[in-house]
């Protein structure tokens, strides 16, 4: 698919595939052969044909079926392949009729090759076809409502972000989209990057992908912030600053250059958890302690390439920006319940000089990415761009109380429902079923 992108038309446009040609009998031909030429025309013919654009109403006529931003973006990429199929189909028909009329070896060679290209081809349109018909799809089920309640929380994150900027920035269309998938940890796929599943087609807009689990248990979807903000940092332009920043000021602080290097090697997933802690407040960090409270060993895991804190560390990161944020208590009671949990870090498998020189590096990394001004901010900072205080807390805490007696819970941003079920749910506000159902009721009402 690779060669396949490089050859795709700069424009497109409604191409009728050919009529399939109606061959002679040919003298001496054997009896099997032209209907088999005729019926390799009209199955490439149909292929083309099968593999049409998407239309809105075929997925559910409910607010969660896909947006027409969605489903225009995905056509224009299957009608721009479909375009090169049908000019490969145009091979195959010429070549049909060729060797209909002479069928010698060289020519009906050239047809099975014409046909095995049209065929690769296929293969690509179908694998992209059936991804995002397998994702659009699944607004139609009874998880709909759920897919559409975090469609609306990861919207809320755009609108905080690009209505608080410092200087107006082109917005980005579509918005995120989510869909659901069997597996341990949720994760995302960012609008503009080549994807294998795609045959290397760049994916049109950000994907959310969230596990079952996770939608069963709302008070856990501190995840959907988590993977918006990848995005954020992508469609912000901050996937260059923000590493080369920390880089500097870690340099200039001497703590070596491994040292140095780990933390720049952690910066996109290290900002994907500050930005949805700024976006969602304390009960972000529960949400984290969810994902990564596994056994010690993998806790206490370092990886030498991974993109990801080594877990013990990265939950002492979010307490460090907690605390920058004004929430001192919260942030020394997560911090004492972790290490209550896991007493030992030296236990696994962490540089000695990653843990050393931890306290100074994390408080330097945090300030340099929440605290320092950006220009692609408007020279604004991230804690500024996504501030949370005492009183969005407040809301928060409220919104719990509502959400559990089944109240309109008011106009709180839609990213704060999730804590508020956090709340509820630590609080024994209400069964974790009600909590559930008023959660995304009031989401979908909206």
């Amino acid at each position: 698919m690779a060669t396949l992108a490089q050859t795709l038309p700069e424009t497109t446009m409604r191409v009728e595939p050919r009529p399939a040609p109606r061959p002679r009998v040919v003298s001496g031909a054997a009896p099997v052969l032209l209907p088999w030429l005729r019926a390799q025309s009209i199955n490439v013919t149909r292929h083309a044909a099968a593999l049409r654009p998407f239309k809105r109403d075929e997925f559910g006529p409910g607010q969660a079926a896909p947006s027409e931003g969605h489903i225009q973006v995905v056509n224009d990429l299957i009608t721009n392949l479909r375009r090169g199929l049908l000019k490969m189909s145009k091979n195959v028909h010429d070549s049909i009729a060729v060797a209909s009329e002479d069928p010698r070896s060289h020519r009906l060679q050239r047809v099975v090759s014409h046909k095995d290209s049209a065929h690769r081809w296929v293969q690509g349109i179908e694998k992209i076809w059936d991804f995002y018909f397998e994702l659009f799809g699944q607004r139609q089920g009874r998880y709909g409502d759920w897919l559409l309640s975090c469609d609306r929380i990861a919207m809320d994150c755009y609108q905080a972000a690009y209505t608080n900027l410092g200087a107006a920035r082109s917005v980005p269309a579509p918005p995120p989209f989510c869909y659901m998938k069997t597996g341990f940890a949720p994760a995302t796929i960012r609008r503009g990057i080549p994807v294998r599943r795609l045959g290397k087609q760049l994916n049109p807009f950000p994907l959310v992908q969230l596990p079952y689990h996770r939608l069963v248990n709302p008070w856990t979807l501190g995840a959907v912030m988590h993977e918006v903000s990848h995005n954020l940092q992508s469609d912000l332009g901050l996937s260059k600053d923000i590493p080369r920043q920390i880089g500097l000021r870690l340099l200039n602080a001497d703590l070596g250059r491994s040292v140095v290097r780990v933390w720049v090697r952690w910066n996109r997933e290290m900002f994907a958890d500050m930005s949805a802690l700024l976006l969602g407040g304390p009960a972000t960090v529960g949400s984290l302690m969810d994902v990564i409270g596994r056994a010690p060993a993998a806790v206490f895991g370092f990886s030498e390439r991974g993109p990801h804190p080594t877990p013990y560390l990265r939950l002492l990161i979010s307490t460090e920006l907690l605390r920058r944020m004004g929430f001192g208590t919260e942030a020394e009671q997560y911090a004492r319940a972790w290490t209550r949990i896991y007493p030992n870090p030296r236990a696994g498998t962490i540089p000695t000089k990653v843990l050393e020189t931890f306290p100074k590096a994390c408080a330097l990394a945090v300030d340099t990415m929440c605290f320092r001004p950006y220009s692609s901010l408007g020279n604004k900072t991230l804690a500024q761009v996504f501030h949370f205080g005492r009183k969005d807390q407040n809301m928060i805490e409220e919104a719990a109380q509502r959400l559990a007696a089944g109240i309109d819970p008011g106009i709180v941003p839609e990213r704060y429902l999730i804590g508020a079920a956090r709340h509820a749910l630590d609080k024994r506000l209400a069964r974790p079923g009600v909590i559930t159902e008023n959660f995304y009721k009031e989401l979908v009402r909206r």
